[in-house]
């Protein structure tokens, strides 16, 4: 069953032909909503037309923000004071809170996300010290996540710069070209459970401890990992000294490892849906691959608030400095917006299937839909 995504209007759509690539800065862009071409009531605009009317949303509103870091870390703390009592009464009970601080983990980790894009603050000094703190709570060393995440904002949907923070995805016919062991690995890579599970637990645990695939870019990136490190061990030294090992497996554990598990479902969903986009360099652009290759993914209210928005993928991909908590004014206010590649959660689970991407089909399939492909 295919999953149905709508697409944006075919003339707003991005040609196959090769178009100039320009640079989506992570700090400002070169187009001003005073440049808009369109009027408001437009039923179809290019990815480029987006990046003009979207920048009238871009500027944080710095009570907002703060309040929006309180109302966060407030619970975060409260609810690991609960499950620290709780220990002394059921540790199933302890066991429990601590999934539940998974969602606050997560949203933590989103704030950080944003103040990476210096989406959160207008002062960048401020951005980044708030994220280096929070980099802490999510095991995540800022400085180091940034400078991936932004690669990943820059190459999205290019198929000749795969393999940098973003999910391996074959295409066709480089997996017909596969030796038997490179299809085993890569169908093992692909499947759930590694996806979901093993992935998320090595990226947190074991990858975020050094600045990974930036080893000999500059010494600021194994301060942030080495300083991440030793923030983390001092802070499960303490546990260690009040109560054991008890909250380390109980509490710390399972909330790190179901946030991670939960964070990379939504990093999946944001781009390997049936109909997204991927160009080589030739002919990839980059407001294009913004737009068409990321999910409006529509979850339920609540789900929405502990996301910070994360689901709105399209817009954030296509304008970065747009605050969290502005994205569902951007998708009210503009309707081909709202039900451009929206997926629910019903149907975002069938997106599991997919594992190649089809040159000839432009989509991507499942392994059981390339074995009916003909030779």
């Amino acid at each position: 069953m295919n999953v149905p995504v709508q697409r944006l209007n075919d003339a707003a759509r991005p040609a196959h032909a090769a178009t100039p690539a320009l640079s989506v800065s992570e700090t400002e862009s070169p187009l001003t909503a005073t440049q808009d071409p369109a009027a408001d009531g437009a039923k179809t605009r290019s990815a480029q037309d987006w990046v003009r009317v979207l920048a009238r949303y871009r500027d944080p509103d710095p009570a907002r923000s703060a309040f929006e870091v309180a109302i966060s870390v407030g619970p975060f703390i409260a609810i690991w004071g609960l499950a620290l009592w709780a220990l002394q009464v059921s540790y199933l009970l302890a066991f429990v809170l601590g999934v539940v601080n998974a969602a606050f983990v997560l949203r933590l980790f989103l704030i950080q996300h944003d103040c990476g894009h210096g989406a959160f603050f207008a002062n960048k000094r401020v951005s980044d010290w708030v994220g280096r703190a929070l980099g802490v709570f999510t095991m995540t060393p800022y400085d180091v996540w940034r400078r991936t995440h932004s690669a990943h904002h820059a190459s999205t949907g290019n198929l000749d710069k795969r393999g940098f923070g973003d999910v391996h995805t074959m295409t066709v016919a480089e997996y017909r070209a596969a030796t038997p062991l490179q299809r085993l690995m890569y169908r093992l890579y692909r499947h759930p459970v590694v996806l979901f599970g093993l992935g998320p637990a090595y990226l947190f645990l074991l990858q975020n401890r050094i600045p990974y695939g930036l080893e000999r870019a500059g010494a600021i990136y194994w301060v942030s990992a080495m300083g991440t490190n030793l923030a983390t061990l001092a802070f499960l030294g303490a546990l260690y000294a009040y109560a054991g090992w008890a909250p380390i497996l109980l509490i710390f554990l399972p909330s790190v490892l179901v946030a991670a598990t939960i964070g990379m479902w939504l990093f999946y969903i944001q781009h390997q849906f049936e109909e997204t986009y991927w160009e080589g360099d030739s002919a990839w652009q980059i407001h294009d691959a913004a737009l068409h290759g990321s999910s409006h993914y529509d979850l339920p209210p609540l789900a929405r608030w502990f996301t910070a928005n994360i689901g709105i993928h399209h817009v954030h991909h296509l304008y970065a400095r747009i605050p969290y908590y502005k994205l569902p004014q951007v998708i009210r206010e503009h309707a081909e917006l709202a039900e451009a590649q929206r997926l629910t959660f019903r149907e975002s689970l069938s997106c599991v299937k997919f594992h190649l991407w089809d040159e000839e089909q432009r989509r991507l399939i499942s392994f059981k839909a390339e074995r009916a492909l003909p030779a």
